[in-house]
Parts: C-alpha cells; structure tokens; sequence
C-alpha cells in the first residue's frame, strides 16, 4: 500500500531553523532520506525504529550512518564533487528510493537542505512521485539566502539601497547548451545573491562587471551560514574572488552582493556579540547576554544490554529513595519501567530526589513530582541535602550513566545507606565534531567531565585568550586535571 511522501526543507544549517511542522512530520517518519548537508542534529528527533539514508556523500567526509545510499544504488558512486554537479549519486536512484519506500507502505521524508523549492532539484523529484501516482506534500524551509544574511545583519531588501533581490545560481545544467543567466538583468538588480557560486565567482564577478555592475559594489560570502563554522569574507565585487581563494573559502557559501550589504559593519549581530561556545546537551539559553553556538562534546545513546537495570527495576519497590543524577537517567529509567510493563504507580512510597532543575522538570513529564531538589545543582549539593536526612540503612537506587563518577554513590554510602547503581544510559563522544578555529570564541562552557576530556581528545586546547567557565566543582577539577589552558 502506497503511503504520503513529504519534501520538508531543514533549513540552511542550524538544527532549529527548521519550521515546526517540519519537526512534528519528521517525528512521525518511518524512513528518512536526507542531504548529507542536512544537521544531523535534527535526526536525534527521528523515532528510534526510523531508518535514516544519507541520499548523497560529501567528498571531504564519509558519515557513519546506519544505512547509506551507497548500498542502495548497487555500490556506485560517481566521482564528481558533490558542488560541481550536484549529487554524487544519481538523482534519479534517489527518486526511485523513495517512491520504494513509499511503496512499502512507510511513512517517508525527504528531508532537503535549506527550502525545499530553491535549487534543490524539486521538479525531478516530484515528477517521479507523480509518475507513481504517490500522493506529496511540500514544507518550505529557511532558505540559505535567508540565513546567510539574518546571521550576519545584511539586509536583502532595504528602501535607501535595494528594492529588488534576486537569487541566483552559480552552476547551471552542464546539458544546456546556452545559458539561461541574463547579466545585463541581474547587474541591475539591487542585491544578487549566488548559490553554488564559489568555483564560478571569478567569472560570475567579471560577467557582472561586464553587464554594468559597479567594480565597488559591496559583496560578502558566508560560510556554512548559521553554524557553529560560519566565517564570513567582505570585499568588492572587483575583488571577492581573490579574496575567497587567498581564504580559501570552500562550499557550502552564499554570496551576497549590492550596496544592502554594506550594512553589515553596523548590524552584524552574530560577529560583535560575544560569542559563547555551549558544550553540553542543554537546550540554548535565550535572552542571556551574548551568542551562543551549541556544540554538544556528548552523545547519549542506549545501553546494549538492560537485563542488570531491568532487575533492579522489577524490585524497585524494595528502595526507599531513588535518585536521578541526570535528565537521562530519568528518561531512561521511566523508558526501561514501560518495558517491563510497569508505570509511575510502581513508586508508590518510595521518595525521590533530582539533581537539579532541568532534571526536576523532565521527572514531571512522567507525573512525577521530585521531593528533594538541592539550591546547587550539583552531587555536592545533593549530598549536603541527605546529610540532613537520617540514610541510615536506607535503600538507595541510582540509574546512571556508564561513565559517571562514583563519588555521589560514595559519599551515599558514608552517610550509613545502602547504594544499588546501575546503567540507564551511555555517555559518548560524538563522532563528527567539526574542525573548529576557537580563536573566534570569547568563552567556552564545559557542563561535564565527559564534556572537558571529550575537548581535549579532539581539540587538544583552549587558546588562552579565551575564557573557561565549568558548571560543577566536579567539571572544574577535571578541566584542571586536562589542563586545557596554560
């Protein structure tokens, strides 16, 4: 039985540009097809059942996904950049991969990069839905052009400097034996702005001088526009090409160009707020002073095997106090308590403490309201909490991660109570952490231990003009012990 296909634009990098209907169907997705430029932050939000396919393969980095589009086209990728011509692999083999799965009665995303209407190929892929009479819908995302130019404070349109902006393409069909571009119409256009641009700009910037387009005309380039990566160049349309090579600006980059863009020096948010590197899981903090670019340095994942933690749950009811040290531990332990076939109803007397707030709001999600929750939110706090309850031969639960320190189970003990731990979830270094130049940061916040050797095994140091900030006495006496700074 044939099932909907949607086509929903991810937006131009950061996870969360993408629109919440687009969120909401990716939850739902049995299958996901998705552009390798596409955040992969966004498929931790895909159900855990849901088969995730990279549709094409960057040159400069293979992904380590559960399933690559490689083992769906028979093993053959064809050895043109992924900028030069589009897809490494055929587009035509990605149609048919989701018209396949469609067919299969699954519920199928094509989650494009950017807007799913702007250089992104639509009318192919549709035109093979429509062939199979497979029932689509569209879901527009944030456009590159929107997001190059909202995160560096370019504004496309403006009444004193453009009252038109046109979107452009750097590489046209190879197949086309006359070019479709009209410079003449574009060098009078207020703001131009270039896709795909960058391995084309010294003749796209020499086509526009030639059409009429002022040597000085004002001209950017962003850089992996609105990631943690994004770097951005100035110059003239006369000399950005020179620049962009002497820089060696690579793709993914949007070019900006028209006198709007001079505006930049004055409004250029994300390049004079102070820029704050965030490495734990956390979701962003809005309305604090500063820029915060989330880099979460963990990744939690399930354990392999349950059959310890799932003993102890089904005899939960012989504690007397169970503590969640984590928002995970608490998610987890309640994931693991429906497996068993049990629910809330089996904590019935048993009291319950949260290491901080974020755990304390996630434990009442699942009805649970904490009965001890420390001003500092920290083990340290915790214990100074217990050490005003009499623990005497009480029986403690702690679900934990596979890496934890053992010092809040230690001093649990000291204080006369009886300490099961067990494994709920597993805290591990994410596998694709970006080359970084963190010269570019003012301060860098570690949230964990895990978060500050997770840094030091990848990016070795912090420059010393940048400031560290630790969440936890713990995580600063790991920083020290790493001695990320000298």
């Amino acid at each position: 039985m044939k099932n909907k296909v949607y086509l929903v634009g991810a937006g131009p990098g950061k996870s969360d540009l993408i629109t919440v209907r687009g969120l909401n169907i990716l939850k739902e997705a049995d299958v996901i097809v998705y552009d390798y430029l596409v955040d992969r932050g966004l498929l931790g939000y895909a159900k855990d059942a849901a088969e995730l396919i990279c549709c094409d393969k960057s040159p400069h980095q293979l992904f380590k996904n559960r399933y690559l589009m490689h083992n769906w086209c028979g093993g053959k990728l064809a050895r043109k950049g992924r900028y030069s011509d589009g897809f490494s692999i055929d587009q035509e083999e990605i149609s048919n991969l989701v018209v396949r799965k469609a067919k299969e009665g699954k519920k199928v995303v094509r989650l494009k990069n950017g807007d799913v209407s702007i250089f992104s190929r639509l009318s192919r892929e549709l035109g093979v839905l429509v062939r199979n009479k497979i029932e689509y819908e569209l879901v527009p995302g944030v456009t590159a052009a929107s997001g190059a130019a909202s995160f560096t404070g370019i504004p496309l349109t403006d009444r004193k400097f453009a009252s038109t902006c046109i979107f452009v393409t750097g590489h046209e069909d190879p197949n086309k034996e006359v070019s479709s571009v009209d410079w003449k119409a574009l060098s009078k256009a207020g703001t131009v702005v270039l896709y795909m641009a960058i391995e084309n700009l010294p003749k796209i910037t020499k086509e526009l001088i030639k059409a009429g387009k002022a040597e000085g005309t004002a001209c950017a380039i962003v850089q992996n526009a609105t990631l943690t990566t994004q770097k951005v160049l100035s110059g003239t349309l006369l000399d950005i090409a020179k620049k962009a090579k002497r820089e060696r600006i690579k793709p993914p980059a949007i070019i900006i160009a028209g006198d709007a863009v001079k505006l930049m020096k004055r409004f250029n948010w994300s390049g004079r707020n102070k820029k704050i590197l965030f490495t734990g899981l956390s979701k962003e903090r809005f309305f604090a002073k500063g820029s915060y670019f989330h880099l979460p340095l963990i990744k939690i994942e399930p354990m392999d095997d349950y059959r310890e933690f799932d003993n102890c749950l089904k005899n939960i009811r012989d504690y007397d106090w169970i503590i969640f040290a984590s928002r995970y531990g608490a998610e987890y332990f309640f994931k693991r308590l429906g497996a068993i076939g049990f629910d809330s109803r089996a904590l019935g007397g048993i009291k319950i403490a949260a290491v901080g707030n974020s755990t304390e709001n996630r434990l009442l999600d699942f009805a649970i309201k904490a009965d001890l929750v420390p001003k500092e939110e920290s083990s340290e706090g915790l214990i100074e909490k217990f050490k005003k309850i009499n623990l005497k031969n009480k029986k403690i639960f702690l679900p934990r991660s596979d890496i934890s320190d053992k010092g809040l189970e230690k001093e649990l003990i000291t204080l006369g109570a009886k300490v099961t731990s067990s494994f709920a979830y597993r805290n591990v270094m994410p596998g694709d952490l970006p080359d970084l130049d963190l010269n570019n940061f003012d301060e860098i916040i570690f949230t964990s231990p895990s978060t500050v050797r997770n840094f030091k095994k990848r990016y070795i140091r912090v420059p010393g003009k940048v400031k560290i900030r630790s969440i936890g006495d713990v995580t600063l006496r790991q920083i020290k012990r790493c001695k990320l700074q000298a």
